[in-house]
């Protein structure tokens, strides 16, 4: 995205959120990219555009209230936005706690910090199984409290509408409330491994451990993006009938004879 029409979020406006923001960017574009179906959903941080790969025929994107709709970005239009592009607006404002949505009706679920700005992300988890058909994805990005993020917001207490790690979820409590959703895990990447600063000289200079961390310490990245699917216990989709089964021609089968054999024809009785 140019820098002249970038939105301006509490959370992209230091140099360590704008890179937070373009990593997220890059892993929902190629995640998304391979999914296919016919509905898909964002929930919250628009943002983030995180359906612009997708090519499914249905995308939409879900705020909680109209005010966040002043983040809303300029449609992307192939990998870079047009100055008089028309703005991505959502689709319906609802609480994520009780989406107006049938259930097992979405192929894939976005959720760009969702779970840890929701004041119950347990009920915000449900949904999300809820509304996901059989075998449909969920993204789940989140910040890790168990990373330099964490320990710096820890000490410095950023504001309330700032990113903040220390309020985030980390991976390993979101592995277990996926489980017991019957949502499995099938990729996750974490990401930032620098400290949170606001000037981008600073955030060069510390770029080193973003590679350095990736190697070595995978677990303490600053953000995580994970890729579930929802499995059914007992279900199996029913593949079309592309080829049809072969039925083979009946055999010849012997016939019993009504006349006596040779042996047994000049006997008499």
């Amino acid at each position: 995205m140019s820098e002249t029409n970038r939105v301006v979020h509490p959370w992209n406006a230091t140099a360590s959120g704008q890179y937070l923001l373009d990593w997220e960017q890059q892993r929902c574009d190629e995640a998304v990219s391979d999914i296919f179906g016919y509905h898909s959903l964002q929930w919250g941080m628009p943002i983030l555009q995180g359906l612009r790969t997708n090519r499914m025929p249905h995308r939409w994107l879900a705020l909680e209230s109209p005010e966040q709709a002043a983040w809303c970005p300029p449609a992307a239009q192939e990998g870079e936005v047009a100055a008089d592009s028309p703005r991505w607006a959502p689709a319906f404002y609802a609480d994520f706690r009780a989406l107006p949505l049938a259930d097992a009706c979405m192929d894939l679920l976005i959720l760009p910090h969702t779970l840890e700005l929701s004041p119950d992300p347990h009920a915000t988890l449900r949904e999300v199984a809820r509304v996901l058909m059989p075998e449909g994805k969920v993204l789940i990005f989140g910040l890790n409290p168990w990373s330099l993020w964490g320990a710096q917001h820890a000490l410095e207490r950023p504001a309330e509408d700032a990113a903040n790690a220390t309020r985030g979820i980390a991976y390993l409590r979101l592995r277990d409330w996926l489980r017991l959703m019957e949502l499995e895990i099938e990729a996750v990447d974490f990401g930032a491994f620098t400290p949170h600063v606001q000037q981008a000289r600073w955030q060069q200079r510390w770029g080193w451990m973003n590679r350095v961390g990736a190697k070595t310490w995978p677990i303490l990245g600053a953000v995580y993006c994970v890729v579930a699917i929802k499995r059914v216990q007992g279900m199996r989709l029913l593949e079309p009938g592309w080829r049809t089964r072969r039925v083979n021609a009946p055999g010849a089968v012997p016939v019993a004879q009504r006349n006596p054999s040779s042996k047994y024809k000049d006997m008499k009785l």
